[in-house]
């Protein structure tokens, strides 16, 4: 089995972050996980005994700036986890997740030393949302996966979140500077930042965040709830296998190492299959 980290950085978010240390800790082992809290007036939740978990000074004053250095010093700390002998290193946001297909029966480790890497993998991104009138508020008690069954096939989340060797990632890990992508078969990241409406509007009422000039960031992407609500649910196997060839053939001619869709909005339905995972 390779020898696999993950890693991430957070700012008050303690809501994902729980949730990611249960997840990857489980999958990897907290020994493996490797989080930086941004800002040295953010403290060391509880929850993340066991890993390895250390608050830095504040990386930028805005959300270009943050986001910019934040990605510089996570590709630097990857390079040293690959220095010391870790074999492939994960790098998501506190609300994303890496996750293997049920049917297959693997693990994460499992899937991921099976396969061959050159510079990285990408799993296809599913952008969660919340289908008003059907489902409710986030429960926390309880699996994500129980509570949200729709997902927007989404671009912006097919991320080369897995490196195999030091790289430098663009901003927000969506794509490897200087290299192609490869979107694994069978591979996603779930991406639950925008799945709960009174979550959002907590969020738009954070007042760190709105300085930063996340305000508008996070009103355009609460279109995720409306396309779950409104749009047809299409066949999760059918429509994620399109997405996946689509996405590796179609680029937006700005950067021709990320993948694009044509602004097709296709939200499918997730298997019962999916309903313990996250």
């Amino acid at each position: 089995m390779k020898k696999i980290a993950a890693l991430t950085m957070v700012r008050n978010d303690d809501f994902y972050l729980r949730k990611w240390v249960e997840y990857y800790g489980a999958q990897l082992g907290r020994e493996n996980l490797y989080i930086w809290f941004d800002g040295t007036d953010q403290q060391i939740l509880p929850f993340c005994e066991g890993t390895n978990a250390v608050a830095i000074p504040k990386i930028g004053t805005d959300l270009v700036s943050n986001d910019k250095g934040r990605v510089a010093v996570m590709s630097d700390k990857a390079a040293e986890l690959f220095a010391s002998g870790y074999e492939l290193v994960i790098g998501t946001d506190a609300d994303e997740f890496v996750v293997v297909d049920p049917r297959l029966g693997q693990s994460l480790p499992e899937y991921l030393s099976a396969c061959r890497i050159g510079v990285s993998l990408s799993p296809l991104g599913l952008d969660f949302g919340q289908k008003l009138g059907e489902e409710g508020d986030i429960d926390v008690s309880r699996p994500f996966l129980q509570q949200r069954r729709y997902a927007q096939i989404g671009t912006r989340y097919t991320k080369c979140s897995i490196l195999a060797r030091p790289c430098e990632w663009g901003s927000g890990f969506h794509r490897v500077k200087g290299h192609n992508f490869h979107i694994g078969k069978d591979l996603y990241l779930l991406h639950f930042g925008y799945f709960d409406k009174k979550r959002l509007e907590d969020r738009f009422s954070d007042a760190d965040r709105l300085s930063q000039g996340w305000g508008a960031h996070m009103q355009k992407r609460a279109r995720t709830i409306r396309y779950a609500t409104e749009l047809p649910a299409r066949d999760f196997d059918r429509w994620t296998r399109f997405g996946r060839i689509c996405q590796t053939l179609c680029r937006p001619p700005y950067a021709l190492n990320k993948p694009a869709m044509f602004e097709l909005r296709i939200v499918v339905r997730i298997p019962e299959r999916f309903r313990d995972i996250v």
